[in-house]
């Protein structure tokens, strides 16, 4: 069918499918790839534009719809080139952090100014209601809109502040939004070549049974198929190989053919599947579309066997079995502490409490899914794989000597701008090689982007961990001794790094930011018929800081005394760092207590007696909850790393390159993806060499760059690891400078320094002084250098830190509960931090936002559910609850600064650090509302129905004692 319609003021016409959707037209027929495929369903809002001056979801509406109509997209909004009112204001509020999502949240609030010039807050988040975005906690993103409102209306904006006096620790804006905001950035979705081809993946329909025949036939003769692969069809192709592996405890795995590591799954599945959504065959197609047309084509023969989805029943006899390797299910049984002597001094305490928590199963969920394009160039014979994967060196690495057994150097890895992750995107996926496999096959790029399903049926999930908690202590508050019994579900396969998380994350970090004379912790890590299982942002640390804190409130409760108190009385001091928290972890610096005061008085926390009187007058009950926390982050002890099990080293890199102009380039091993390190890396720079943060421009995501090998960005070591390298290569490059002005004014070095972007002699500041331009050209130049000295100003420098560091602070949540309908509201949330020096406080506070917005939807929504035969039932945005904007309230955020002695700038990580506290700050706030019903404990997510549920049995149960003393 033929239509015309204009596209931000252009008119076009274009012979489509009746079936083609809007979305698929805007984005492959026109290139204006800046709106998003995010879930094909019309949930997530990324798709949105204005079809005749009115929101739409694209991925809802054919494109014959729109015949005769006027469309704007995000590539509309900028004119002749000059950002909007309201993208310049999502710049300057911080509302863009990966940005994938930004298109749709802009062209909502468009529509939004249509309906309602002058919205208020309530209805700002009413109108982001059917915008998903995963990552920023909408904070910034409401701000933003209210600010370009007020400047659209002529509103006087505030007085701006004063410049910084300095680069570091000033909130500047960052780089990365403009392109983000035009829809210019190319995330892997938008990527394209000439005679692309593109990938379907069929994925097993059980969660346990035996192959017995796949018939691909029917699907290769339709039209536009080019190849379909099986098992047979991939030749040698090793396993996903696991390098994470718990030291000196028995372990059982998979094997591997390099004898080297241990192996996981298959990469694609030959005699037997063992979760819903394993891969089995890939279709390659000349367009998406025919791709999975000819899945459906696909005839598999399947003998269903028994599963098992829980880990605790995996273990029990006659349980399914899942590997050959691994009898009763059991991957390792590791443990820490002293089990004898937590036990004796559990025994001889005053008071003991105990308590079962489960800490639900989590998608990371991302509005952008996982995707790649593959190409193998057959005249030099490298490989190139674009993917949104975050430590892409390592991943080059596996792929090419434990996947694919080809050289190193013969596989780049390039990763485009790309959508949140929250840990997600940290995996070697089998998609991933097995489409460089494909690519070398057909002698054609291949490209494949996962779907909504597919995401939820194979992308690494997260969390899954029981946890029985013994606390014991003194009448008056002292605790004496912790014991924690858990079992974690790693699902059907080992993922790369999933072995160590249940082991050290969890089981170092129990005791909190607690001084606990005796601990002991033992971890049960079991295979089961479902996804995979591995870190989800915040990893480790939120399943041992949820049961901690739970546990501090439980153990106040049983002793009458304020849960606020309990942990004052606790907490390490501050003038016992370092401190050995008994099981493995040395807390670097802090202050524990001043955090907690800090938020208690933002909090108003004494003062809440009124507040709770208000609120039983409105048929609601009003909690307060507290969860405190310390939090490992900045993994670059190479060493520790390695007698943890981990197969790599985990240092940090960077190199620094002075052009000849004066300009800097800093090419780092980080791989951001809304952390804005092309910023804050730029600032540590320029700090150091007293320059505009302007001439300095940051590399990174490409493996084949200056740097030997990088680790990517993960577990919060960005900016404390890799940061500090570029501060030490910067350091290098000064020392150079000086040198060599030194030889040129024929005076000592120690009579130079530099400062403000120039060196010079100190007795002679003004005449013997060179500029760092100057200094770049003449040893570029090279006519006349010291002896030894080579020609440049460049340097690398690693950084391998001693110890972690361990960020930390106080959350307080304020929830209402209504007492008719169980609902739980979330009405004041206070978050006090110490991440140490922090380089741009604006970048941190919007890590912080989406934490917590990640942690409130732990607490109260989110929660992937299998039924007893493995099917998931929550594999789309309909049936995965996710916390919209209109639920969340405005975070109160504050800080303290306790500097890391562990690296140079003092930074503590803050990427996924301050999730932990959240989940146990709002379920804490919950049972205080309902403490006077004598509810304990209600597991996550504390859903409306499990809240009623609740309240309804304690109301009963208080009826019957009542009728009994009668």
């Amino acid at each position: 069918m033929k239509i015309s319609l204009k596209v931000n003021g252009q008119p076009h016409s274009a012979d489509v499918e009746p079936r083609l959707l809007l979305v698929d037209f805007l984005r492959d027929t026109l290139g204006l790839t800046g709106t998003k495929r995010g879930c094909e369903t019309g949930e997530c809002g990324a798709c949105t534009i204005l079809l005749n001056g009115k929101a739409v979801k694209s991925c809802l509406t054919l494109a014959v719809q729109a015949e005769g109509g006027e469309i704007t997209t995000v590539e509309g909004l900028a004119q002749d080139g000059q950002l909007s009112v309201l993208q310049e204001a999502f710049w300057e509020n911080h509302a863009v952090q990966d940005g994938f999502s930004t298109p749709g949240l802009l062209m909502a609030a468009a529509d939004l100014f249509k309906r309602n010039p002058r919205p208020t807050e309530a209805e700002v988040r009413a109108a982001l209601d059917g915008n998903l975005d995963r990552i920023t906690g909408y904070q910034n993103v409401v701000r933003a809109i209210l600010a370009a409102a007020d400047k659209l209306n002529g509103v006087a904006a505030q007085p701006a502040e004063a410049p910084p006096a300095s680069i570091m620790g000033a909130s500047i804006k960052t780089k990365e939004p403009p392109a983000l905001l035009r829809g210019e950035t190319q995330f892997v979705g938008d990527i394209s070549f000439p005679k692309q081809l593109h990938a379907a993946v069929l994925r097993s329909a059980y969660a346990h049974a035996a192959i017995k025949s796949i018939d691909t036939s029917a699907a290769a003769a339709m039209p536009g198929v080019a190849r379909i692969f099986t098992a047979v069809d991939i030749g040698a192709m090793m396993p996903l190989p696991v390098v994470w592996v718990p030291q000196d405890v028995q372990s059982h795995f998979p094997p591997h053919p390099s004898g080297i590591v241990p192996g996981s799954q298959p990469i694609l599945a030959k005699d037997r599947v063992r979760y819903v959504g394993e891969q089995l065959a890939v279709v390659v197609a000349e367009t998406r579309q025919q791709a999975f047309d000819a899945l459906d084509a696909i005839k598999v023969e399947y003998e269903p066997l028994p599963t098992v989805v829980d880990a605790e029943a995996a273990l029990k006899e006659g349980a399914p079995q899942l590997h050959e390797a691994a009898p009763n299910n059991l991957l390792a049984l590791a443990s820490y502490g002293d089990k004898a002597v937590v036990d004796e001094a559990i025994g001889k305490s005053e008071v003991v409490v105990k308590q079962r928590f489960h800490n639900q199963r989590m998608m990371a969920n991302t509005v952008e899914t996982r995707g790649c394009v593959a190409n193998y160039d057959l005249k030099t014979e490298e490989y190139t794989l674009w993917t949104n994967v975050q430590p892409l060196y390592p991943v080059r690495l596996l792929i090419s000597q434990y996947v694919l057994g080809i050289p190193y150097n013969k596989l780049r890895i390039v990763a485009p701008f790309f959508g949140e992750s929250l840990g997600s995107k940290g995996y070697l996926n089998a998609e991933y090689p097995i489409m460089l496999f494909i690519s070398r096959q057909l002698g054609r790029p291949v490209k494949w982007v996962d779907t909504r399903e597919g995401l939820a049926r194979s992308t690494t999930q997260g969390r899954d961990q029981v946890e029985y908690m013994t606390l014991a202590g003194t009448k008056d508050g002292r605790i004496t001794a912790l014991s924690c019994t858990a079992y974690s579900n790693v699902g059907a396969y080992p993922v790369i790094n999933a072995p160590g998380q249940p082991r050290t994350l969890i089981g170092r970090s129990i005791p909190g930011a607690y001084m606990i004379p005796s601990t002991f912790y033992e971890v049960n890590i079991v295979y089961t018929n479902t996804v995979p299982v591995g870190p989800l942002r915040g990893s480790g640390r939120a399943e041992a800081t949820f049961a901690i804190e739970r546990m501090i409130d439980l153990y106040a409760r049983e002793i009458g005394l304020d849960p606020a108190e309990v942990r004052r009385k606790n907490m390490v001091p501050p003038d016992k760092f370092p401190y050995d928290n008994g099981v493995g972890f040395t807390y670097d610096s802090g202050n524990y207590p001043a955090a907690l005061q800090k938020a208690l008085e933002k909090m108003d926390y004494a003062n809440l007696a009124a507040r709770k009187a208000d609120a039983r007058r409105r048929g609601k009950r009003l909690g307060v909850g507290i969860g405190s926390y310390v939090a490992v982050a900045g993994v670059g002890p190479s060493g520790v790393m390695g007698k943890e099990g981990l197969v790599s080293g985990t240092w940090g890199s960077a190199s620094v390159h002075v052009q000849p102009s004066g300009e800097v380039l800093v090419t780092t091993g980080a791989q951001p993806h809304g952390q804005s390190q092309g910023t804050t890396f730029a600032q540590i720079a320029a700090q150091e060499l007293g320059i505009p943060v302007e001439y300095v421009s940051v590399h990174h995501s490409d493996t084949s760059s200056a740097l030997y090998y990088g680790q990517g960005s993960y577990g919060s070591r960005s900016l404390s690891v890799e940061g500090t390298a570029v501060q030490m290569a910067v350091q290098k490059i000064k020392a150079k400078a000086c040198k060599f002005a030194a030889y040129l004014f024929k005076a000592s070095e120690e009579h130079i320094k530099f400062e403000n972007g120039k060196v010079f002699l100190v007795f002679a500041p003004d005449k013997a002084v060179l500029t760092l331009q100057q200094v770049a050209f003449m040893t570029w130049l090279a006519w006349d250098l010291p002896e030894g000295m080579d020609p440049g100003l460049e340097a690398t420098a690693y950084f391998n830190p001693t110890n972690f560091n361990f960020p930390f602070g106080t959350h307080i949540a304020l929830v209402e509960v209504d007492e008719e309908t169980g609902k739980v509201e979330v009405v004041r949330y206070v978050a006090v931090d110490d991440f140490g020096n922090v380089v741009n406080p604006a970048v941190v506070e919007g890590q912080t936002h989406g934490n917590i917005a990640l942690g409130i939807g732990q607490a109260l929504y989110e929660q992937v559910v299998y039924d007893p035969q493995g099917q998931i039932l929550t594999d789309s945005y309909a049936t995965y609850a996710l916390p919209k904007a209109s639920a969340l309230p405005t975070f109160e955020l504050d800080r303290t600064v306790t500097p890391s002695p562990t690296n140079s700038l003092g930074a503590k990580g803050a990427g996924d650090v301050s999730n932990p506290p959240v989940a146990p700050a709002i379920v804490n706030a919950i049972c205080d509302a309902l403490a006077d019903l004598g509810i304990k404990h209600i597991d996550m997510p504390v859903t409306p129905e499990k809240v009623w549920q609740a309240m309804q049995t304690a109301k009963s149960e208080e009826v019957s004692d009542v009728s009994q003393a009668i």
